[in-house]
């Protein structure tokens, strides 16, 4: 992720952490009930997923570029005492390096140059371990909030990208959803979670 986004969300992530701020947003929402086993999530921001699938008995590893949000949720994982492993990596060169029930990544591939991205999805697809789940979030054309981004290094996916990218898989759910944003703009969003 560009040091603009990292810092768009390092401001986000500090101020939710002052506030207690740790609700899971829709997205999180729909993922959670998927998830089971052994779980990767790549850009988990706060963690707010991944402490909730590891409260609900999953193994998890929890992976994103923000410092802040990386020791925060270490913080609440130890006072948990759940199965949590969270580190801080740039993953816009994640390559697989072994596979999981589930692999996560909600709002984060927007973020890199579209060759970067598409090169990541591949990646997060050979994460999954037969039978094993792919959650996928992202903003996609049309998309008229453009603040958190680097101009000259994001990436919004085509409206039916992601299911073309898990075509063969067993689709369990397939949302586009619009949501207002600042300055009268738009995040438009498609969410795919797909079964290998």
């Amino acid at each position: 992720m560009n040091s603009r986004s990292v810092d768009f969300f390092d401001r986000q992530f500090a101020q939710q952490v002052a506030t207690a701020d740790y609700a899971l947003n829709p997205f999180e929402r729909a993922v959670l009930p998927y998830l089971q086993g052994e779980v990767l999530e790549l850009g988990c921001g706060l963690g707010n997923l991944a402490l909730a699938a590891a409260q609900a008995g999953c193994r998890v590893t929890a992976v994103d570029a923000s410092p802040i949000a990386v020791a925060d949720l270490q913080r609440r994982a130890a006072a948990l005492g759940v199965a949590l492993h969270a580190a801080a990596a740039e993953l816009r060169s994640y390559k697989a390096v072994r596979q999981y029930d589930g692999v996560v990544s909600i709002g984060l591939l927007m973020f890199f140059p579209c060759a970067e991205a598409r090169a990541v999805l591949g990646e997060l697809r050979a994460s999954v371990r037969p039978r094993g789940i792919a959650a996928v979030n992202v903003l996609i054309e049309g998309t008229t909030f453009m603040a958190m981004f680097d101009p000259a290094g994001y990436c919004l996916f085509g409206p039916e990208e992601l299911a073309a990218a898990f075509q063969g898989w067993d689709v369990l759910l397939s949302r586009h959803e619009d949501f207002p944003a600042p300055g009268g703009t738009r995040k438009r969003f498609h969410t795919l979670i797909a079964r290998r």
